[in-house]
């Protein structure tokens, strides 16, 4: 059990994962060592050291999810690298539409409202549409369609959407497939290189355990160098320190799209939080998962436990109750237990630090109103 490797919240069982994830307790350690120490000893001469733990985190980025450190950028948010892309991907006649579904995480769908601003329109496959179907993203990829924000597991349903398939069919099309891994990455097992998509954002914050602040951006080789982003600074040059102000030229990589003085606190604490996720094995980490998540369904009463179908979603569960002053969300809230409610979901998600019995008395919470 990892438990211990972890600063568990209290009081009441943690399900909260798929907002906030653990604080690993070397991250602790982790973010003096890379961060606040050559600050403290080196003052200004601390740039190498802080530059040093950002490349750390790129490259434990490649070791657990694929493709090559160069390919990372770091990003504050998914939001951020988003508006970023957006401006700077080929535009070419007739093609003028981003699309995404409805139940898109609303931050992104704020950035896609503004993309008229950038040349695109945005088009929404409507709720009523799984977008988690082949045939949903199928019917919904129009020639018009330049490019398709895909959300891998969705955090208001937890449906997985099959991003290998739906990128494919992008990639006949001649269309761009962005994907959002947020509820993903950690979770469920995810290869950039299989996924084939053209760009891929997501964020440390969940899963990954690794705070807020620490989100990054993948892109394709193939399509890293025609894109010009707008958004840049001083670590977006290929030479950030030539300090020539009449000579601006794109880093041949992803970090083109970093832009000015970087963060480095967010990135120094999330590459320790993500080798140490990679080190337990995503595989591990599933099937505790889904172990947690069959013992919370075990002891439901059956007409709540035929609500959760394992074989749809990734790592939260998600279920409807009748409104916030519910009898289910008062026996949660009275026995300490920590989930979150969006509108009338209610959301729970079992990390490998949970215990199956935590998860079963969430359920006799849950089942006994």
């Amino acid at each position: 059990m990892h438990r211990d490797q972890f600063h568990m919240p209290g009081p009441g069982p943690y399900a909260l994962t798929h907002s906030v994830g653990c604080l690993p307790k070397l991250s602790v350690d982790a973010l003096h060592k890379s961060f606040l120490q050559p600050w403290q000893l080196k003052g200004g001469d601390a740039w190498d050291s802080w530059l040093w733990a950002v490349e750390s985190f790129r490259e434990s980025l490649a070791a657990l999810l694929g493709g090559n450190a160069a390919d990372y950028c770091p990003q504050s948010n998914l939001s951020s690298g988003l508006a970023k892309l957006l401006p700077a991907l080929p535009q070419s006649k007739g093609r003028a539409v981003v699309l995404a579904a409805e139940d898109t995480f609303p931050s992104l769908a704020f950035v896609l409202q503004r993309a008229g601003r950038t040349g695109f329109d945005t088009r929404l496959i409507p709720r009523a549409h799984d977008p988690s179907s082949v045939t949903t993203w199928a019917d919904a990829l129009t020639c018009d369609v330049a490019a398709a924000l895909v959300t891998h597991a969705h955090s208001n349903t937890g449906l997985v959407a099959p991003v290998a398939k739906i990128a494919a069919l992008c990639r006949e099309r001649g269309i761009h497939c962005i994907v959002d891994v947020a509820q993903s990455a950690g979770i469920l097992p995810l290869s950039v290189d299989e996924f084939g998509a053209d760009v891929i954002l997501g964020s440390c914050v969940k899963w990954l355990c690794g705070g807020p602040g620490a989100g990054f951006m993948w892109i394709r080789q193939g399509l890293v160098g025609q894109l010009a982003p707008a958004d840049v600074g001083w670590f977006s040059h290929a030479d950030p320190f030539e300090f020539d102000v009449n000579s601006f030229k794109y880093a041949a990589d992803a970090r083109r799209f970093w832009g000015g003085t970087p963060s480095v606190a967010p990135f120094a604490l999330a590459a320790e939080s993500i080798r140490l996720i990679t080190g337990i094995g995503i595989d591990v980490v599933r099937s505790h998962n889904l172990a947690l998540m069959e013992a919370f369904r075990a002891e439901l009463p059956a007409h709540w436990r035929g609500r959760i179908d394992l074989s749809r979603i990734g790592g939260t569960i998600c279920l409807g109750v009748e409104d916030a002053q519910s009898a289910v969300v008062r026996a949660l809230r009275a026995n300490a237990v920590r989930v979150d409610y969006r509108g009338a979901v209610t959301r729970l998600s079992f990390h490998i630090y949970n215990t199956a019995a935590e998860a079963a008395f969430i359920a006799r919470c849950w089942g006994g109103v």
